[in-house]
């Protein structure tokens, strides 16, 4: 299809283009445009309708938003802005560079200026960064015929009507009430009379991390975010909120690797800043490193002795680290998803030590057999290396499980307690189990 396009577009056959296009969802001709050169895309853009071109528009990469801004007129920004839901505005504005976004606000509405720059204020990762005002809210005294027609009259415009949002004085929120609720109930039942008063809000600076597994754990689709008044500021919605756990998930997973969070997208990120964000880890743990090379030196007269000792330390140092780091990934997806909590610390230390004695057990026994069966090692050897094993996979796996536990205590992110930290100091301490096993085993 991209290339048929682009066929289209340089024999100047538009109108084909235009409906080939039209035939597409939002979603889909955004990742048309993934394709396009920049160019290309402009001129597709402008072949979409008003409401169109806006959704389109909100999937695009910040990239592309950018150079379309600053290539199509200030009228046609302005429709885009119009259509735009007011959350998707906020998010584009906050990736644009200043003169971007000075062009943008110089084609917003007045009353909406006051309102953006107040969004623009939320502290970044809050709920009142990630909100939207465009939700229905209803009155008590209304009854369900007029509640329903408020919504065929506004909802349009609104985000999300499966949720209404029943606000009293100063628009405190003093209830919900699904859309379902509201049309099998009578016409002229009133709201107050079927609305939900036990619902679950949160607060403009609330955490986008905890908003992320109360979704979770209410099975919600939108939320409503108060102010410290308990006035309804706005609402999050689900696409949002799917948004956060893709950017928490990826955030873990760069902590957890060594590398210093990110947001820009890997073919994006500039070489020196992937540089610097991968630097200073790497540099921690290989300063950290010296001290396995410190043991080594201080038994350098064990290894002299025995030289075949040395051929087995990768193999020790490799499955300490391995063993912790599966340890690690369970206790830190485990907290991030709440299923785990601090206290039960003493739960997860009895949990993998039972699996830790049950696998190095196992690994023990196979790699006895191995060494004097088929390496022909020296028993006192073998028996060194298997002893020295089998502490070293019992300890690797209690440290994975503890560390990441001790950092939600101290407050320091879990994921930062992951395999790299946690291969270093198992590393250092195996090696000392093994040059002491050795000393007394054989005698050097």
């Amino acid at each position: 299809m991209i290339d048929e396009i682009k066929s289209m577009i340089e024999s100047k056959r538009f109108k084909e283009v235009k409906n080939m296009i039209h035939n597409l969802n939002a979603v889909q001709i955004a990742d048309v445009f993934e394709e396009l050169m920049p160019s290309e895309s402009v001129i597709v853009f402008r072949m979409l309708a008003k409401d169109l071109a806006a959704d389109v528009f909100s999937y695009l990469s910040s990239e592309q938003q950018l150079h379309i801004i600053n290539t199509i007129t200030d009228h046609e920004i302005k429709n885009i802005i119009d259509e735009l839901f007011f959350d998707d505005m906020i998010d584009i504005i906050e990736e644009m560079p200043s003169n971007v976004v000075k062009k943008i606000l110089e084609n917003t509405k007045v009353e909406e200026r006051g309102l953006i720059n107040q969004f623009l204020n939320y502290p970044e990762f809050s709920a009142g960064s990630l909100m939207t005002i465009e939700y229905v809210d209803l009155k008590r005294d209304m009854t369900v015929r007029q509640a329903i027609d408020r919504i065929k009259e506004t909802g349009i415009e609104k985000e999300t009507i499966y949720t209404c949002y029943v606000l009293g004085t100063n628009r405190k929120l003093e209830g919900t009430l699904s859309l379902k609720r509201l049309i099998i109930t009578s016409d002229e039942v009133t709201i107050g009379e079927i609305m939900s008063t036990n619902f679950i809000a949160v607060h403009t600076h609330d955490d986008q991390e905890e908003i992320a597994n109360l979704f979770k754990k209410y099975d919600l689709i939108a939320l409503p975010v108060i102010d410290a008044e308990s006035r309804l500021a706005g609402i999050i919605t689900i696409d949002d909120i799917v948004d956060v756990i893709d950017q928490e998930n990826t955030e873990d997973f760069q902590k957890m690797a060594g590398i210093q969070p990110t947001e820009e997208p890997y073919l994006e990120n500039s070489v020196l800043n992937m540089a610097k964000h991968r630097f200073i880890w790497l540099m921690v743990l290989m300063v950290s490193a010296t001290f396995t090379g410190r043991i080594i030196q201080k038994y350098e007269m064990v290894l002299q002795s025995v030289v075949v000792l040395a051929a087995f330390i990768p193999m020790l140092m490799d499955t300490g680290g391995n063993a912790g780091a599966q340890s690690s990934t369970m206790v830190i997806r485990g907290l991030a998803l709440g299923d785990l909590r601090t206290k039960d610390l003493f739960k997860i230390v009895r949990k993998e030590l039972a699996v830790s004695v049950v696998v190095a057990t196992a690994l023990s026994i196979i790699n006895l057999l191995r060494i004097v069966f088929l390496e022909k090692i020296d028993y006192r050897i073998a028996i060194t290396v298997t002893i020295t094993l089998f502490i070293t996979i019992v300890l690797a796996k209690v440290v994975g499980a503890v560390l990441p536990v001790v950092a939600r205590v101290v407050n320091v992110d879990p994921a930062v307690m992951a395999s790299p930290l946690i291969t270093t100091i198992v590393d250092a301490v195996a090696l000392m189990v093994y040059f002491a096993l050795a000393a007394v085993f054989l005698g050097v």
